[in-house]
């Protein structure tokens, strides 16, 4: 971070983040699109497809999706920013503007998310570390989509792209990030359950994907009623062509939670899953989900999950994701709480439980991480 007589700059060669002061912040991606907006105590956060989303504290975090007569006025908020930065700013900050940030107008930036349908079906989730990465939807929806808790693929029939259907994806991909894509560091193969895809199947895909973006590493998600399918010279042979990580959504070590929230798999299964993609050299996120089964559970979900987590063969590569449960009022998992009497754990209680799950994997000599789904914007 550098600065000019009133403004700090961080010229990167993904990125332009400038400060004209100490209640403004505003991040550019090298296309010239803004990303992050700072301005006194709210951040907004802007997606590929021109929506905006609002974190601010009121007590607790308080998040929003802006109307679009909001978004309007944000975004020319946010081009008479750039204009006044021209005159303040240093050579290299002044050129970026000039060349690539004002050449968007609030109008042309809002149709970006004409060019981003084009490109994508919504994307309804990613990791937190896998935020900057390209995502390629290798396939649309999940293949098991029956929890009771998720409803980010009910509206979504399974569908797997075929290598020409996705060529023509990546190359639009492509096309969207223009110079954006100097800011993202991998390739994320999406949607739900992707690596669930037979090796045969994937192969022709991550062809398309080294021809697009070459010698960037891989990610995904994979259940483990699926990924456990695989032989460790099947996962070693994926782990050659360049898959670093896997991340699973093991939402709990107790089995009786698991089978109530109907979700395939079991604590001894996830062990040998987990040990099978060790072997066959990749990183692993277990992603657990804190609250889930309410205050009922609370104990038997904390205890069951402590003990799987800290006998898997995790090492410091790896990383375990605490999930602050969010019950979706439209979920079949709703129902069925309110038709057990279970009772729900309030957003401070969730909170908590997750500040000593975090610590007691911490001692465990787990790396840990928070995963909030209501922070993602893609």
């Amino acid at each position: 971070m550098r600065s000019t007589a009133t403004v700090l700059e961080n010229l990167s060669s993904g990125s332009t983040v400038l400060s004209p002061d100490r209640e403004r912040v505003v991040s550019f991606d090298r296309e010239g699109r803004w990303l992050f907006y700072f301005r006194r105590g709210e951040t907004f956060k802007r997606s590929l497809a021109s929506e905006v989303h609002r974190r601010y504290r009121r007590r607790s975090t308080q998040r929003e999706r802006l109307a679009d007569s909001a978004v309007e006025e944000l975004f020319g908020e946010v081009d008479e920013l750039a204009r006044e930065l021209v005159t303040a700013t240093s050579a290299e900050a002044r050129r970026r503007l000039q060349t690539e940030v004002l050449r968007w107008t609030p109008e042309t930036l809002a149709q970006e998310r004409e060019r981003f349908l084009s490109a994508y079906r919504p994307i309804a989730i990613l990791p937190p570390d896998q935020y900057l990465a390209v995502v390629l939807q290798a396939t649309e929806g999940c293949t098991w989509n029956g929890c009771t808790f998720c409803n980010f693929y009910m509206d979504r029939p399974l569908r797997l792209r075929s290598a020409s259907d996705f060529r023509i994806h990546a190359r639009r991909v492509e096309d969207l990030l223009g110079r954006g894509l100097r800011m993202r560091r991998g390739v994320f193969l999406a949607d739900g359950n992707a690596l669930a895809l037979s090796n045969d199947r994937l192969d022709p895909l991550l062809d398309v994907a080294e021809e697009v973006f070459p010698g960037k590493s891989l990610f995904g998600f994979v259940d483990l009623y699926s990924g456990d399918r695989r032989t460790v010279s099947a996962w070693r042979h994926l782990a050659e062509r360049g898959l670093e990580r896997v991340y699973i959504g093991m939402e709990t070590g107790s089995d009786e939670l698991l089978e109530w929230v109907e979700k395939p798999g079991s604590a001894s299964a996830l062990e040998g899953f987990v040990k099978t993609l060790k072997e066959a050299g990749l990183q692993v996120s277990p992603i657990l989900m804190v609250g889930l089964g309410g205050v009922e559970y609370r104990r038997r979900h904390r205890e069951a999950s402590l003990e799987l987590l800290l006998r898997l063969p995790l090492d410091r590569n790896d990383l375990v994701y605490l999930s602050p449960f969010v019950e979706h009022q439209e979920s079949r998992y709703r129902e069925l709480r309110v038709a057990a009497g279970l009772t729900a754990m309030d957003e401070a209680a969730v909170e908590i439980e997750l500040d000593s799950l975090a610590g007691r994997l911490r001692q465990g000599g787990l790396k840990v991480s928070r995963y909030d789904i209501r922070e993602f914007v893609y």
